[in-house]
């Protein structure tokens, strides 16, 4: 039996465009830096949880910009490989779809002020800086997304931004293990968007994207893949310098996965059998993160 199609501006056609399967991205690193202030014996709930509403709204406003700005620059077509995008698929109209980017843009920056009481203008100006990359990742005259930037901002925004973020909020100051904890999260993050444009690299090139992959080439993307999994781990070893032993090695088990994936990346190559590598990746991202919290918190 099909599929009931999808009505246009319909809450089921908003669901899609929102991508609730990748909020594991943002949830990731806010649960590591919170794990770290719990280490620190500095935890505290009511800013856990508002930096938990902030980075999943901001994750959600960003899919919803993707999706509009990547189908406004042809991007996103009928042969696109990845799951469908809401606008491209003609299930969100553009004006709705500005309309949702305003309220959740709106929403999630009435989240951040609440942690301004947390905090003073620094985090006023990182939240702001938030909002403005998220836009800057895919919209404006010179995308990012579209540059080859995109990991950086993955590794900044996925990793240094939430993990210090977070710690920051509750132990109103910094701490030098904030660096390896949000490099080792930024990593496994961009696995997620390293699989993405490894299956999208000849779209990407027709297209004019010039990710990392299409600048580099498709072996090379696939090393990068495997790298910044590897690279996470080497990271938390790092940890063990505070003597937090578990936090060192226990994300290790993560590999056993992760060097699984990539080969199942590599013999597959190419096409849609590709969306099945980002499902286990995701998947992956999740265990790394689970691990390394409860390595923290042990």
């Amino acid at each position: 039996m099909s599929a009931k199609p999808i009505r246009i501006n319909s809450l089921r056609a908003f669901f899609a465009a929102a991508r609730f399967r990748t909020l594991a991205a943002a949830a990731v690193p806010v649960a590591a830096g919170c794990a770290l202030a719990a280490a620190d014996g500095l935890f505290a709930w009511p800013q856990a949880v508002l930096c938990m509403a902030f980075a999943l709204l901001m994750q959600v406003d960003a899919n919803l910009i993707n999706d509009l700005y990547d189908f406004l620059k042809g991007s996103d077509d009928g042969e696109r490989l990845g799951p469908p995008r809401a606008c491209a698929m003609g299930w969100v109209t553009t004006g709705a779809m500005r309309r949702a980017i305003a309220v959740t843009t709106v929403a999630a920056s009435l989240v951040g002020c609440g942690l301004l009481r947390y905090g003073g203008w620094e985090l006023l100006l990182l939240g702001a800086l938030c909002v403005v990359f998220a836009f800057l990742y895919t919209a404006g005259p010179f995308p990012l997304a579209y540059h080859g930037w995109g990991d950086l901002l993955v590794l900044l925004f996925f990793g240094l931004v939430p993990v210090g973020g977070t710690y920051y909020v509750m132990a109103h100051g910094l701490t030098r293990w904030i660096l390896p904890v949000a490099g080792a999260c930024g990593l496994v993050v961009d696995t997620l968007l390293l699989v993405n444009n490894y299956r999208d690299r000849a779209e990407d090139a027709r297209s004019g994207k010039r990710t990392l992959v299409v600048r580099l080439g498709a072996a090379a993307g696939s090393r990068l893949y495997l790298w910044a999994g590897i690279g996470a781990c080497l990271l938390c070893l790092a940890l063990a310098l505070r003597g937090a032993w578990f936090a060192a090695l226990l994300p290790t088990a993560y590999l056993a996965a992760h060097v699984t994936t990539w080969r199942r990346m590599v013999r597959i190559g190419s096409g849609r059998a590709l969306n099945g590598i980002l499902a286990a990746t995701s998947r992956n991202m999740l265990l790394f993160g689970v691990l390394l919290a409860l390595g923290l918190l042990l």
